[in-house]
């Protein structure tokens, strides 16, 4: 049996920490499909849903067992899509687990799905898409965070 995870993001942008979950996730999976998602409840996106796929699909493309797909909607609608049978989600820190286990107890109840929690390492573990995005606007040296096309999108994005 073929086995898929789905590892949804708003990857705002896709940064080392997510990497290493995606990497992780595809030794251990069949497949893995990573899903750039539109979140309402976070504030106007940096970068459009395209550019983040596209970056997703620069980042991924030494893992041939990863696929990409970027939608607005429910994740368990997109693990039904997929056929994912389980959602892969990194964990940097305790107050991340919080958050994540709510929406892991509600993706169960609605689709009978079940989470996988993946805990970063300790190198990234500190990495925040929010403080990259800061750190880059005011022009300090993310490339040590971020996959090489996403350092590249984003001097562009703040040069401009």
């Amino acid at each position: 049996m073929l086995t898929v995870a789905l590892i949804p993001g708003s990857f705002d942008p896709f940064h080392n920490g997510h990497l290493e979950v995606v990497e992780r996730s595809a030794r251990l999976f069949d497949e893995v499909v990573v899903a750039a998602l539109r979140n309402p409840q976070k504030a106007e996106p940096l970068f459009t849903l395209a550019e983040r796929e596209e970056m997703l699909q620069e980042s991924l493309a030494h893992l041939p067992n990863v696929r990409i797909v970027s939608v607005s909607t429910l994740v368990v609608t997109v693990a039904r899509d997929v056929g994912a049978t389980t959602i892969v989600k990194g964990l940097r820190a305790v107050s991340d687990f919080e958050n994540e286990l709510q929406m892991a107890q509600m993706n169960r109840e609605l689709a009978s799905i079940e989470t996988l929690f993946v805990p970063t390492s300790s190198t990234y573990s500190f990495i925040a898409a929010r403080l990259l995005r800061e750190v880059a606007r005011y022009g300090g040296d993310v490339s040590a965070f971020v996959p090489k096309p996403v350092f590249t999108r984003l001097q562009k994005k703040f040069a401009q």
